[in-house]
């Protein structure tokens, strides 16, 4: 099957109920990020450029859980995790509970362009960002409001899961890159790292299968690996959105965890599939720069 049409760019904003007022601030969330993402595809840049750009887009919105207005852990503190995939080579770099930092995305791409390991976390990972010339902000800086009052609330007996924020792209040579980011679980303990920051649970990327990026109850996608087996399940004749179903029906029959996927094959054809009550994505295909919104 030969790719007929332009570049992709799908990202979503993570799996889990929305609480009313930030449905709207999501989707024109998404919609920038897809738009941002887009910009750089259409004027030839690669997949790799692109997921990380529709991922900082949304670790500097609030409206989401990563970057600035991530949710805090038990000591009210905010432990960023984030990876990145290039699917061209396999070249790949996360970070794990990292603290200070902006853009974790942009961090792990560091790491994955470094060459060396593929996952530093917590201390490390601070160490090497500075070595790079990634900057701290200040310990304050990330922590919204909203995700203060949450914690509050949370610590009284509220349940409210958060969400994860990912991309996943095709440039126009065909090859395919996936990015996800995330402040992990409200009230999580200290130095617990999730799918997001684990390549082939959160995220994956190979020219061979296709692109993918998870959200959802992190432990569970670690044990099933998530994004990987989503897109192996594509070697079986299975398109896209059948692979992405597949892979989340697999994951709640054994589990019962609340999840969600976006991916992409290598041909560009998107799928996505969910278990929760929402999770908003945003896509723009086909040379169309008017962004298609999925609930």
């Amino acid at each position: 099957m030969a790719r007929s049409f332009g570049p992709v760019i799908f990202v979503h904003g993570g799996a889990g109920n929305v609480a009313p007022d930030l449905v709207e601030l999501r989707r024109a969330g998404l919609r920038s990020a897809v738009a941002n993402a887009w910009q750089l595809l259409a004027a030839g840049g690669c997949a790799v450029e692109a997921v990380e750009q529709a991922v900082k887009t949304l670790e500097d919105d609030p409206a989401f859980n990563a970057g600035r207005g991530a949710c805090l852990n038990r000591d009210g503190e905010i432990e960023l995790d984030a990876s990145i995939m290039d699917g061209r080579n396999l070249a790949a770099g996360a970070i794990g509970a990292v603290k200070r930092i902006a853009n974790p995305v942009t961090l792990a791409r560091a790491v994955m362009e470094a060459g060396g390991p593929v996952l530093l976390v917590s201390e490390g990972a601070r160490q090497f960002a500075a070595a790079v010339g990634i900057k701290e902000c200040g310990a304050d800086a990330l922590v919204t409001e909203r995700q203060r009052a949450r914690w509050a609330s949370l610590w009284e007996g509220n349940v409210e899961r958060a969400g994860t924020v990912g991309a996943v792209a095709i440039d126009r040579s065909g090859h395919v890159a996936a990015a996800t980011s995330t402040g992990g679980l409200p009230l999580k303990m200290p130095g617990r790292v999730g799918d997001s920051a684990l390549i082939g649970c959160g995220t994956y990327a190979d020219d061979r299968l296709g692109a993918a990026s998870c959200t959802g109850d992190g432990e569970a996608i670690i044990k099933l690996a998530l994004a990987k087996s989503a897109l192996e399940f594509l070697q079986t004749g299975e398109d896209p959105m059948e692979a992405a179903r597949r892979a989340v029906g697999e994951l709640t029959v054994r589990t019962g965890a609340q999840v969600g996927i976006i991916l992409l094959d290598r041909y560009g054809r998107i799928g996505v599939a969910r278990n929760t009550a929402q999770m908003i994505c945003a896509c723009i295909r086909n040379d169309n720069t008017d962004p298609e919104l999925f609930d």
